[in-house]
């Protein structure tokens, strides 16, 4: 280890995986308004709980929310939104090259099929198991915050609980597969 510079020391697989989560939880704390919009837009027209509130654009939208709603509501489900970053880019990321090693039977330089098969891999991987928060954190963000409509869910672990428990387990999951 004499002479090695910390540049010279590749990241272990801890380090990878802790940081591809965490840069992906600071990238959320920016983004999380565009999302909650995005599933506004996304869910218009489908509840009767808006109470005939009409979103134009993301902006719009963004501008609606904190109108009616107040600024907080941009952020409904960044709990549930943050455990799904840190999961899903967590694995996707910081296994990525480990499980390219794996295709390429421990060989550092890996071909093209070997790349997409990791990337592949490792995505599915994340979604598979993510996909729980992200159901939570798509509900939390659906949810209008108004005077006289009642809350869903009391928490993140209340929306876990009490999905898994109307819906089934396979509400957790739901999205992935049907």
């Amino acid at each position: 280890m004499v002479g090695l510079r910390p540049s010279d020391i590749p990241p272990t697989p801890v380090v990878k995986f802790i940081g591809a989560g965490t840069a992906a939880c600071i990238a959320d704390l920016f983004t999380f308004p565009l999302d909650t919009a995005k599933v506004r837009l996304q869910i218009q027209g489908e509840s009767t709980a808006a109470n005939g509130i009409r979103y134009k654009g993301v902006f719009g939208t963004i501008g609606t929310i904190v109108k009616t709603e107040g600024p907080k509501s941009l952020y409904n489900g960044l709990v549930a939104g943050l455990q799904r970053q840190m999961s899903f880019a967590s694995i996707r990321i910081g296994l990525y090259d480990t499980v390219k090693l794996y295709y390429t039977n421990g060989k550092e330089k890996a071909g093209i099929v070997s790349r997409i098969l990791a990337g592949c891999t490792t995505g599915a991987l994340a979604v598979t198991i993510a996909q729980p928060t992200d159901v939570v954190k798509v509900r939390f963000q659906a949810q209008v915050n108004l005077k006289g409509v009642k809350r869903r869910y009391n928490g993140t672990m209340d929306a876990y609980k009490t999905i898994a428990r109307q819906e089934g387990m396979k509400g957790l999951w739901k999205g992935t597969y049907y």
